[in-house]
């Protein structure tokens, strides 16, 4: 069971979700604008936070944004249009995945369930490489003796690109291993969260010295 805040605040839509959500074990709070969400996490901090990202006044992006500045726990957008920039602005801004509305709970329910396995899974050992150490036992990363923040999937994505430095890895491959799904349309996921990892482990982000990008295919891990 997750404990689960949902931000929605269309009434019909939220108060379908609770209900679907509840009956496939989880516990849901329910929040209709981002003030009172982020009211709400200063009070009680959920496992996992559903976020719409057309809310009124504070956005759902800018949301994700303020939650991000503070913590890593996990984000899971809901957007009308999988094409809308929404949904690049918000992966940008620290989200784990997202859904497009209208949503089928079971759906939602199963990328839930991925992106708490992603905060629970510690594969073992320890690597370095360079001045990055990544520690799967702490599941802790450190650059240059300092502690770099990652998200439970920032930090899962690099955990499996680093397990095969030197070693070429699609998109598809990476949203199967860290999404746990394997949609191409939904390799904005994979492109949005590696920026998001160069811009903690990278000296100069457009110039990767870590996570190489090769064109048309995918990203490889190097060891400098």
């Amino acid at each position: 069971m997750a404990n689960i805040l949902l931000v929605e605040d269309d009434p019909l839509a939220s108060a379908g979700l609770d209900l679907a959500l509840t009956r496939l074990g989880n516990s849901v709070t329910v929040c209709e604008s981002g003030e009172s969400a982020l009211r709400r996490l200063s009070e009680r901090r959920p496992e996992i936070v559903v976020l719409d990202v057309m809310l009124p006044g504070i956005d759902g992006v800018e949301v994700c944004r303020r939650i991000r500045a503070e913590d890593s726990l996990p984000i899971v957008l809901l957007t009308a249009r999988s094409d809308d920039i929404d949904v690049v602005v918000g992966l940008e801004a620290g989200a784990d995945d997202y859904v497009v509305k209208p949503v089928k709970p079971r759906v939602l329910d199963a990328r839930l369930r991925a992106v708490l396995r992603r905060v629970d899974q510690a594969p073992g050992n320890r690597s370095t490489h360079g001045d990055l150490v990544i520690d799967r036992g702490t599941m802790k990363v450190r650059r240059s003796g300092r502690d770099v923040a990652l998200t439970a999937t920032e930090l899962r994505l690099l955990l499996e690109l680093s397990r095969r430095p030197g070693q070429v890895l699609s998109r598809r491959q990476l949203l199967a291993s860290v999404w746990e799904h394997d949609f191409l349309g939904d390799s904005r996921l994979v492109d949005a969260t590696v920026q998001r990892v160069r811009a903690k482990i990278e000296d100069v982000p457009s110039k990767p010295v870590f996570i190489e990008t090769v064109r048309g295919f995918g990203y490889r891990f190097v060891t400098p």
